[in-house]
Order: C-alpha cells, then sequence, then structure tokens
C-alpha cells in the first residue's frame, strides 16, 4: 500500500499474523489485496511448503517483505529464536538456512534473525556472546544468498528475558558483524515501550534500519490509539533516507478492515 504523507510517499505491508485474523490464514492473502496491500510480513511461513507461500503471493499480486528464522517448539529454550541460547549452535544455524531457503522462493529481502530468551541459569555476558558468533555466522551465509538480516530487540515489558538488550544494542552488534548484510529492526511500538524518544532514536539509528514496523502504544493498537505522534513519525520516515517497508505489527482495535481508517486519517 503505497501512502502519500505530508513528506511524500510510504509504503506499508500488512502483517498476516495480527491482521485479518477473522479469516483462515490462507484467506488473509486476498484480503490484505483488496484493501489496497501490495506487500506482506509474517514471522513464520514455516508451516506451509515454500511454493505454496508462493502461490498465495502470486495469486494475490504481493511481496513478501520479510521473515523471521524458526522459532523453537513451545515451552523449549529456543521458543524466540536459538540466537543467544549456547548449546543450540545446530538448531539455529540449521533455522537461519532455512529461513534462507524460504527467503529465496518467496524473494524476501529480509530476514530477521530473532535473538531468543536468555536462559535463567546462563549468565548474560555468556549469552550476548553467543548471540554475536552466531550472528557472524549467519551474516556469511546471508551475504552469499544476498538477503539481508535484520535484529531487533523486544522491549522487557512485554519479554523481561529477551537477550537483545536495545535497538542501539543491536545497531552495534550489526556494525560488529557486518553493516552491509545486517541491520536493525525498528519497531517504534518496542522504542517507545524502552525508554521512548523514537523520533529522535529512528534518525540516530538510521544509517543501519533494514525494515520498520508500527503499533500505537498502551494496548498495541494500530496508529493513532495511543501516544505515539503517527502523523510526525510517518511524515518524517517519508523525508529519510529509508526506502524501505513498513509493516503493519498491530492488533487491531475492532476489526482489520474498520482499522484500517487510521491510514487516511493520520497521513492526510
Amino acid at each position: 500500500m503505497i501512502v502519500e504523507t505530508s513528506g511524500g510517499q510510504i509504503r506499508l505491508a500488512a502483517n498476516l499474523k495480527w491482521l485479518f485474523t477473522e479469516l483462515p490464514f490462507e484467506q488473509r492473502f486476498d484480503a490484505a489485496a483488496e484493501s489496497g496491500f501490495t506487500g506482506v510480513e509474517f514471522a513464520s511461513p514455516y508451516a506451509l511448503p515454500a511454493n505454496r507461500v508462493r502461490e498465495l503471493l502470486d495469486a494475490a499480486g504481493l511481496e513478501q517483505v520479510i521473515i523471521n528464522t524458526p522459532a523453537g517448539l513451545p515451552g523449549s529454550p529456543t521458543i524466540m529464536g536459538a540466537a543467544s541460547v549456547p548449546g543450540a549452535q545446530e538448531e539455529f544455524r540449521a533455522g537461519v538456512l532455512i529461513a534462507l531457503e524460504y527467503a529465496s522462493i518467496l524473494g524476501a529481502p529480509v530476514v530477521h534473525t530473532m535473538a531468543g530468551l536468555r536462559p535463567d541459569d546462563v549468565d548474560p555476558d555468556v549469552a550476548f556472546a553467543t548471540y554475536v558468533a552466531n550472528i557472524g555466522w549467519a551474516a556469511e551465509q546471508a551475504r552469499s544468498a544476498g538477503v539481508r538480516l535484520a535484529l531487533e530487540a523486544i522491549n522487557k515489558r512485554d519479554q523481561p528475558r529477551f537477550a537483545l538488550a536495545s535497538m542501539e544494542t543491536a545497531a552495534a552488534v550489526a556494525e560488529a558483524v557486518d553493516p552491509t548484510t545486517v541491520g536493525v529492526l525498528f519497531d517504534f511500538y518496542h522504542a517507545q515501550v524502552d525508554r521512548g524518544n523514537v523520533l529522535e532514536r529512528y534518525e540516530r539509528l538510521l544509517p543501519n534500519i533494514v525494515h520498520v514496523q508500527v503499533a500505537d502504544n498502551p494496548g498495541r493498537g494500530e496508529p493513532g490509539t495511543g501516544e505515539i505522534a503517527y502523523d510526525r513519525v510517518l511524515a518524517r520516515i517519508a523525508v529519510s533516507d529509508y526506502d524501505g517497508w513498513i509493516g503493519c505489527e498491530y492488533g487491531p482495535v475492532t476489526d482489520t478492515r474498520a482499522g484500517l481508517s487510521w491510514v487516511e486519517r493520520i497521513t492526510r
């Protein structure tokens, strides 16, 4: 969905995990296209064969803009990713290779490499060293595949044990590993919960940002339902050097289609 703001154009992608949830997953592709979206994102395509997801994208005329690396089984130490879990290197590497295979088939230019949760019995420094080493290996694979990796920090209110401390830490890891291959997923919701100052931090991290996501706070509803000044945020993104997609990763306050009125209301 290409939208005009006071600063210029932006591209919005529908997150099919969060939007159109009143429909079975495979029907959400057409629903997104019918609502004006031309790009979609969702964390895990792995429940379906990659060729089936490709068929759904093509039938709806959509682009896949980002996917996540696979998550572990419910209740496992790697439920939110294996990158920071000592002893899970084999699982991490296998997941990266699967994600890159899916990204190639789906045409996704970015893979979010999930940091995961730090196990209670693991020293934070050990978990972080594990993370950096794993991202270094993943960057080598992504470079060969022509895919960029995105690192995302999740706020500590929602995930107290999330292993990546902040978006600033994500940027530092990207710079240390390979900033041409690894960058930051800047989620305005998580940034607002974690210390705020979202526009200032967006500007500072802009050279490292490879993907953007939006939701409001509190409640993680659509933009315009909380405290973030999204009219200013989206206008600023439009005039910045960021030319990627903006993922709509929010839970509609009522239903998806009614909630999409925020687009015209905030960007007009």
